[in-house]
């Protein structure tokens, strides 16, 4: 790829529309970017029209689990399982099958983090449930928490680019477990598993895999919560993790609960192959890191654009979201921000140079740009001018 300008140009002169549009423009922030490499030849050995109970499914399964595990160094007496309907659904099994015993907190700061609030709420219907809000772009004060209560929240906010900033706030020593969505932090950022009891992920985000199965990790205090405890609500068999009080163990060494697609499993082999590949965990962590300092270098010369995030410390470097802060942008109504944002998203579509890039439908107006390491620093270089003539074009309009 040739050479690009990557500094903001004031969107007060006309620019240029660039020649060269990124080698790989998927910028969606789920499912997400292939890793570099990639082709349909990784899914040759998949096993395909076989039982994913036979002996060649339950290994492959099995792999998925065990290379997961050690990529992110997660303690020997957790267990890891493969489970139905993406993190969606972890994070439902995980909520429908432990809550309820004891009061419950939830986070919220953006769309996924409200929905489990949500169906704590109106679904589960728990009677002790007290919910911490913030806006997009902020955090709860985490410091209303009260670990003697279970804890519900999500690592990084996909819709919004605010991260929880480390798990110095967690109790060690907390009698309520810590359920965590990490479904686009999970392979890009630190996560201190000690101070987790649950995590839940899916295979689109980080490591570009496949949509529709989820991840599901058990500390030993989650495993003594299900063995202990039986709701008082009805289970779909899908979200039953326990039988005749004990914890189904084949879940947690590729005896799927339902049927997997093989296909989707052999590209989280492949997934898994390519992070190891490079460098492991700190190899993917510092991909990512390096994707979110190319914009953060962009923004901090840009006239037009800044960071939803409002906090550096909480600002996610997988889902980065951006917000148009132009004073002749921000004094339009609100209607018309939205279009022109999504004007701009769509030029980019257009041209190439980006595809899948608008807010999500609940955020504010404006960008979202998935940073994980199966993105090319190169590739977000080669984004930022046509982002910047994208700009320049529609402020032509207002």
């Amino acid at each position: 790829m040739k050479s690009v300008q990557s500094d903001s140009v004031s969107s007060s002169f006309p620019l240029m529309k660039p020649t060269q549009t990124p080698n790989n423009p998927c910028f969606s922030s789920g499912p997400c970017a292939k890793h570099p490499g990639w082709s349909l030849d990784a899914l040759k050995k998949a096993a395909v029209g076989r039982s994913h109970r036979a002996k060649i499914g339950k290994t492959k399964l099995a792999e998925v689990i065990d290379r997961s595990k050690k990529l992110l160094g997660m303690p020997a007496d957790y267990v890891l399982g493969i489970v139905p309907a993406s993190d969606t659904g972890a994070v439902e099994m995980a909520m429908w099958s432990m809550l309820g015993q004891r009061g419950v907190d939830v986070l919220t700061w953006e769309s996924f983090s409200s929905g489990w609030a949500g169906d704590c709420k109106n679904q589960l219907k728990l009677a002790d449930l007290r919910v911490f809000k913030a806006g997009y772009g902020e955090l709860p004060d985490l410091a209303q928490v009260d670990w003697k209560r279970d804890v519900v929240f999500a690592w990084n906010g996909t819709t919004s680019g605010v991260k929880v900033p480390n798990g110095d706030w967690i109790a060690a020593d907390r009698e309520g477990l810590a359920i965590c969505d990490a479904t686009s932090a999970v392979f890009a950022m630190d996560i201190p598993w000690n101070k987790l009891d649950v995590v839940t992920w899916s295979w689109q985000k980080v490591l570009g895999g496949e949509g529709g199965h989820g991840m599901i990790a058990l500390s030993p205090r989650a495993v003594a919560r299900l063995e202990g405890y039986t709701p008082d609500r009805p289970l779909p068999k899908i979200f039953q993790m326990t039988k005749g009080g004990k914890l189904i163990a084949g879940i947690f060494v590729g005896e799927t609960i339902n049927t997997p697609s093989m296909l989707c499993v052999e590209d989280a082999i492949d997934g898994l192959q390519w992070a190891e590949s490079i460098g492991g965990l700190a190899g993917l962590i510092s991909r990512s890191q390096a994707n979110l300092k190319a914009i953060e270098t962009w923004v901090a010369a840009s006239d037009w654009a800044g960071f939803l995030a409002k906090v550096a410390e909480t600002r996610s470097n997988t889902s980065i979201c951006l917000v148009i802060k132009d004073p002749a942008y921000t004094a339009l109504p609100a209607e018309a921000q939205e279009k022109h944002a999504k004007t701009i998203v769509s030029m980019l579509d257009k041209e190439g140079a980006a595809l899948d890039i608008g807010a999500y439908r609940d955020a504010p107006a404006g960008l979202r740009i998935w940073g994980g390491a199966t993105v090319e620093t190169s590739d977000l270089q080669a984004l930022l001018p046509w982002l910047d003539w994208a700009y320049s074009e529609v402020k032509k309009t207002f």
